[in-house]
């Protein structure tokens, strides 16, 4: 198996502003590694984490779509985070592959975080999806699935779990503890 380089972009979001938050993350684009085969965003990147999905809410031929199939073939790179998307009337957490040619996947999150209502403005992800590059089987998830082993649980399936996350600091032991957990469980590299 070859090796696989990660660049995990963390940043602080501007509050519901799509476009501050795609120049702010284009620029740490602009300084991640062109060894990366996988560039991470947080979890709804373009807003925040929000409820308003009604207003925030993009389709998967709007704006970001768009700008992430740009920003992937430019760099030759795979981004991967969540945003929101309105399909058929629902709104969902969705997690967008987007690998340099342009035919983005997706993974919609399956576990809504209860303690600010998600579940009562999203809809939830009824499957997993399994993403590969070059050799790797990449399991990505949103969040909260963090939280929910069985989900995650899948014995030679894949090689890394990746989690997108905007998760709260005072949970931070929760994170650190289950994270590298979900990677022993399962027998791969866990990454978040």
């Amino acid at each position: 198996m070859r090796d696989l380089t990660l660049s995990l972009v963390q940043t602080p979001l501007h509050w519901h502003d799509p476009t501050a938050n795609r120049a702010a993350i284009e620029k740490l684009l602009d300084a991640t590694p062109r060894d990366s085969g996988l560039v991470v965003l947080p979890e709804m990147f373009t807003t925040g984490f929000t409820m308003d999905a009604a207003a925030q809410a993009e389709t998967m031929q709007g704006y970001t779509l768009a700008w992430l199939r740009e920003q992937a073939a430019a760099r030759g790179q795979t981004l991967t985070g969540s945003l929101v998307i309105e399909y058929q009337g629902c709104y969902f957490n969705r997690l967008i592959w987007m690998p340099p040619d342009g035919k983005a996947g997706w993974y919609d999150k399956r576990h809504l975080f209860r303690m600010a209502g998600e579940q009562e403005v999203y809809t939830a992800g009824r499957a997993r999806r399994i993403f590969c590059l070059g050799d790797w089987r990449v399991l990505p998830l949103v969040c909260y699935d963090l939280r929910f082993p069985v989900w995650s649980r899948g014995a030679d399936q894949f090689d890394l779990l990746l989690y997108v996350a905007n998760w709260p600091a005072a949970r931070r032991s929760a994170w650190t503890t289950l994270l590298p957990a979900r990677a022993v469980e399962n027998l791969c590299y866990a990454a978040g």
